[in-house]
């Protein structure tokens, strides 16, 4: 008799008790709900990698521009220092 709160998975849409798995399927499941865990973690961590780069990217080029625009307000100068 299966338990009320009995584990269950999903499969191809259709709902498989965790009674009714053999060792081979329970260990499969396991695996793939491991690596779906670890898919979501993954995703999660490159949408924060995603966002420091774009912040330092930015930085980078607008570091570019600062510094074209110090050599810009140089040549602009005369000579004299006045």
């Amino acid at each position: 008799m299966a338990k009320a709160n009995e584990n269950s998975v999903i499969i191809d849409n259709k709902e498989y008790k965790e009674s009714e798995l053999s060792d081979k399927q329970k260990y499969f499941a396991t695996q793939v709900q491991d690596l779906r865990s670890k898919k979501s973690r993954i995703q999660f961590e490159l949408d924060q990698i995603m966002a420091s780069l774009d912040v330092f990217n930015k930085a980078l080029l607008d570091s570019f521009k600062e510094q074209s625009e110090e050599v810009l307000d140089k040549s602009e100068k005369p000579e004299g220092g006045e």
